[in-house]
């Protein structure tokens, strides 16, 4: 990682990733990962940055995984594989949540499961001017930022631009889904440089080695 990328991404991850946070249960097992190695916190989210998934040992009750491919681009972050694939790991692991920023290509995404049930999820892709997901009710928290509560509603064929000006406005960034993650739980940006835990776990999902 070149100089002053941490500084860049934030304290390991963060910016320009997808990342789970799940208050118990073996996320690798759940990930099914393979060809796992042990690596502490800065050698396993730089190497997560570039291909695979780093599960960290857990920290504050929770336990986060990142990837910037393999819980991101390879996902389809905004159809129906990440739905399949969120419900199948909450039947696991019970409660988790998803996040997914990206502000080159303008996506953001985050998704809640509770008791192994997609409970809210919502993406808004920038690049197309969508919102192609959009599941649940907003929460507390999105309310309160303001981000999160609508798509592209019917009639939009007549928007003028002062009308798009304003739907795009009220489109979330990435400090959105910094702050959403830092309510429902936690943010990776807020933990130490680098956090005092034991070696994680890095691998790749099955057929993506």
């Amino acid at each position: 990682m070149r100089a002053g990328a941490w500084e860049e991404i934030g304290v390991g991850f963060g910016y320009k990733t997808a990342w789970l946070a799940v208050g118990s249960g073996e996320v690798a097992d759940a990930l099914g990962l393979i060809g796992r190695v042990a690596m502490d916190w800065e050698a396993g989210t730089e190497a997560a940055y570039r291909r695979g998934v780093f599960v960290a040992s857990p920290v504050d009750g929770w336990t986060m995984a990142h990837g910037r491919i393999h819980l991101a681009d390879g996902l389809d972050a905004d159809g129906p594989a990440l739905l399949s694939w969120l419900g199948s790991l909450g039947l696991r692991l019970g409660d988790l949540q998803y996040f997914h920023t990206d502000r080159i290509g303008e996506l953001h995404a985050w998704a809640r499961v509770e008791a192994g049930r997609v409970v809210r999820a919502y993406c808004y892709d920038g690049s197309r001017g969508d919102v192609p997901l959009h599941i649940g009710e907003p929460t507390g928290i999105e309310r309160q930022l303001g981000v999160g509560l609508g798509g592209l509603e019917d009639g939009r064929e007549h928007w003028t631009d002062s009308d798009w000006d304003d739907w795009h406005a009220a489109m979330p960034h990435e400090q959105h889904v910094m702050a959403i993650a830092r309510h429902w739980g936690i943010c990776p940006l807020d933990l130490p440089e680098p956090p005092p835990m034991p070696h994680g776990i890095h691998g790749f999902p099955p057929g993506t080695e």
